[in-house]
């Protein structure tokens, strides 16, 4: 069917800035991390308490310093040599965490979920080491946290009016205020053709023959996708789990599988492509994204999943593998203590009078 898809397209809130404030360095992106760490740690605070699980509040505080501090690390470090010009900050690291650009503040621009995913797992495996903490179970609350602070992430990422989608047809497509195409860009002939043969009408801006187009919200499906469904899933399971180190597994392969499919409502990054093309075409990436072209995000997204069913089937055999929902008190442990105490007395005893 041929349609004028502006016509059904929604504009992006005019009134919807980056800044909290324009012309001071405070940016809602910012303050959206904010949120999330403070909502996955309410959650993880929460099940503490229900559980009864043995971490003190200045533990569970030190233990979130420390995934917050490595999960920044990972994300930034990651997509600063996968995502960027690696060569540039191999000769010049101090770049990669230096907040200005052309002389403007800027902040950290440019952040990778799956660096952020290594760095809190690298923080948590040597966090449970040196305090003696059953990993899975760190791993599984922390599963049953973070997927709802996600959303605030992506929430930020609509703000900012990036990692939008492809061009669309859909009446739930976005005309976001830098989705447009300039003439002099490679593919600019071709996408205006193709996009025009598909009902797509684009709108001229900024003064210099831009084209934008409506652009799938990717940024709004991975919210509720990414976030609050999959965080819904595994609150559920909190309390059912089979076995310690499930949910950890469920949120890695679950997080892997949701991802990967609205990648392919997303648009590659323009440098990556598709790394990895059984389908090779000279279609531009704003419009078409064949099922056996894979991005980057989807290679990464693939090998989360494949670690996640690797993790899932090592948990599940490991020692004292058996979920425990709640947790003894002191109290209990301390009698139980007593009980077994009492009883090697008495065995003892027995075996005394029976040498007599």
């Amino acid at each position: 069917m041929n349609f004028n898809a502006l016509q059904l397209a929604i504009r992006f809130p005019a009134w919807l800035s980056p800044e909290v404030i324009p012309g001071l360095p405070f940016r809602w992106y910012g303050i959206m991390y904010i949120f999330a760490f403070g909502t996955a740690f309410l959650l993880y605070r929460h099940q503490i308490k229900e559980r009864n699980f043995p971490m003190t509040g200045e533990q569970l505080s030190s233990f979130f310093t420390w995934g917050i501090v490595s999960l920044i690390l990972g994300a930034r470090i990651f997509y600063a040599f996968v995502y960027e010009d690696a060569l540039n900050y191999l000769f010049r690291p101090w770049l990669i965490f230096w907040p200005f650009r052309d002389g403007q503040f800027t902040g950290f621009q440019g952040m990778s979920y799956h660096g952020g995913a290594i760095g809190l797992i690298l923080s948590m495996v040597i966090y449970a080491k040196v305090n003696k903490f059953d990993l899975r179970e760190l791993g599984d609350m922390y599963a049953a946290s973070v997927p709802l602070g996600y959303t605030f992430g992506r929430l930020g990422n609509f703000i900012n009016g990036e990692l939008y989608g492809r061009i669309t047809a859909s009446p739930i497509g976005f005309i976001f205020p830098n989705g447009g195409i300039a003439p002099w860009d490679r593919d600019f002939e071709r996408i205006r053709t193709d996009a025009i043969q598909m009902g797509i009408v684009p709108i001229e801006e900024g003064g210099m023959g831009m084209l934008n187009y409506p652009r799938h919200p990717s940024q709004l499906y991975e919210m509720i996708m990414e976030g609050i469904v999959l965080w819904a899933v595994i609150w559920f399971f909190r309390k059912r789990k089979p076995f310690k180190g499930f949910l950890l597994s469920l949120y890695l392969c679950g997080y892997g599988l949701v991802r990967f499919v609205i990648e392919y409502f997303r648009e590659p990054d323009s440098i990556m492509g598709y790394p990895l093309d059984f389908a090779r075409t000279n279609l531009p990436t704003a419009l078409y994204h064949p099922l056996l072209s894979f991005s980057t995000g989807q290679i990464f997204c693939f090998i989360m999943i494949l670690y996640g069913l690797g993790y899932a089937y090592i948990a599940s055999r490991m020692p004292d593998s058996k979920a425990l929902y709640i947790y003894p008190s002191h109290e209990e442990v301390s009698e139980a203590g007593k009980n077994e105490k009492a009883a090697m007395r008495n065995q003892r005893r027995k075996m005394r009078n029976k040498l007599r």
